[in-house]
């Protein structure tokens, strides 16, 4: 029997099984009963190639995770000796040498008291373990009523039960409703469409975080665990928090005894251009939750980092914190963390960040010229390019023009001229862009003619 070697032929046998067997996350898989289904075989540097050879700019650093960018053999090294090594043990009453290591590192690394990391495999089980774990901690310390959470409107935190909860886009919860019950909303940050001292940074931070504090007081400060927080949050497009929010966010939580995670899956591990987003801002969590960049996404590690504060009660008499993964402090993804980790100090890639910053902000301000460009925010190499209708009453898209817009054709015609970002619309139509920690003005500069001649276009098909 001969064996077809034609590339073309292997390209299309691959499309048709994604479709048959592959189950895209987050995808409308009947896009693609009659289309093919993009297929990236390498990356490189801060470019991925399709199956056909072309090359993209990764400008979304596969899912705001390849910081150290592609193609680096260090930690594929890394992981092969340490599989070679040992290739798995659970932490279950055990530890192996690699989480021992990271785990120390991340804890140094990590500001004010948060000494404790507990491992998971991702961000979603992070966030999930904060949670149970803010719980219990409640419960040790004779808290019983406290199990409630408060988080932000339009914040994406994950899809587990408990974290999709938190996650403050009801049509992403919809489906699988009823969740958890105690998960509470309030406003975030986006000054750009405030309701109240948008054109006062000041007041605007101290009203948003005041609503966390009319939150914990209507709900009862004793049934209040938690707040879920993110430095700059995602969904709705790179909300940065206004000067002074999170040092009155810190005050409120203190106040009435409610712990102050922060989640950074995305934020951490230079995304704003230091180790941990807090550090940014100025402010010292109770908990820390992060993922994705921990690894540059090379292996699948999470963390849940927990202030000895929060620990001790679980660290006494007979106590335990019941709860863990499998995966979790997996030893070849903890070994490529550490590796990672080394690129990070050995090529000062969280100075390269905040170098460089205000270099991508000012390249894709020049985005503001168009008429369908309404507001550039963001901080480090994480921002969002909010579209409008109208830029002058800031007019947003309606449902449909907005999925005529972005899926009909700016997210296609954006991928068609080599630039992989996100067009989103869980919150106002946007643009998300957050490359690998490498870029440089080079870099800034392609995403800008790219996303220029694709948004022009797209203006005249309004």
């Amino acid at each position: 029997m001969s064996v077809n070697t034609d590339p073309a032929a292997t390209n299309a046998r691959h499309s048709k099984a994604a479709y048959d067997h592959l189950w895209m996350h987050f995808t409308r898989m009947s896009s693609y009963e009659n289309a093919p289904v993009p297929t990236i075989v390498r990356g490189e540097g801060s470019y991925v190639y399709d199956d056909q050879g072309k090359r993209y700019l990764d400008g979304l650093a596969g899912l705001f995770v390849v910081q150290a960018g592609h193609g680096r053999t260090e930690l594929a090294d890394a992981a092969h000796k340490q599989a070679r090594e040992l290739a798995f043990f659970p932490v279950w009453s055990y530890a192996h040498p690699k989480a021992i290591e990271l785990a120390e590192r991340l804890a140094h690394y990590a500001p004010g008291d948060l000494n404790k990391v507990f491992f998971t495999t991702g961000g979603g089980e992070a966030v999930e373990t904060a949670w149970k774990l803010a719980k219990q901690y409640h419960k040790l310390t004779g808290n019983h009523t406290k199990y409630k959470v408060i988080s932000r409107a339009v914040a994406y935190h994950g899809t587990p039960q408990g974290a999709l909860s938190i996650t403050g886009l009801p049509a992403l919860k919809a489906p699988f409703e009823p969740l958890v019950p105690g998960a509470h909303k309030v406003a975030n940050t986006n000054i750009y469409r405030a309701p109240l001292h948008g054109d006062d940074p000041v007041a605007f931070g101290r009203w948003a975080a005041d609503q966390i504090e009319q939150q914990i007081l209507f709900e009862g400060p004793e049934t209040v665990a938690a707040v879920f927080l993110e430095p700059v949050q995602n969904a709705g497009g790179c909300f940065p928090p206004p000067p002074g929010y999170f040092q009155r966010v810190r005050e409120i939580c203190d106040q009435y005894d409610v712990l102050l995670v922060s989640d950074e899956v995305i934020c951490a591990f230079g995304r704003l251009g230091t180790m941990f987003g807090c550090d940014k801002f100025g402010y010292v969590p109770d908990i820390i939750t992060c993922a994705k960049g921990m690894t540059s996404g090379y292996s699948p590690i999470g963390a849940t980092i927990v202030s000895d504060r929060i620990a001790e009660p679980f660290y006494s008499a007979d106590n335990t914190f019941l709860h863990g993964y499998t995966f979790g402090g997996h030893p070849v993804s903890a070994a490529v963390a550490l590796a990672n980790l080394d690129i990070f100090e050995r090529e000062g890639l969280n100075q390269h960040v905040l170098d460089h910053e205000a270099a991508f902000h000012t390249t894709l301000s020049r985005l503001t010229d168009l008429p369908i460009v309404g507001d550039v925010r963001g901080s480090g190499f994480f921002y969002g390019i909010e579209l409008v209708k109208d830029k002058h009453t800031k007019e947003t898209f309606t449902d449909e023009e907005s999925e005529r817009l972005l899926y009909g054709f700016v997210s296609k015609k954006l991928y068609e001229n080599g630039l992989y970002c996100r067009a989103d619309d869980r919150g106002d139509p946007v643009i998300q862009l957050s490359p690998p920690l490498i870029a440089d003005q080079a870099t800034f500069d392609e995403i800008e003619q790219i996303v220029r001649g694709v948004l022009t276009e797209a203006w005249t098909k309004l």
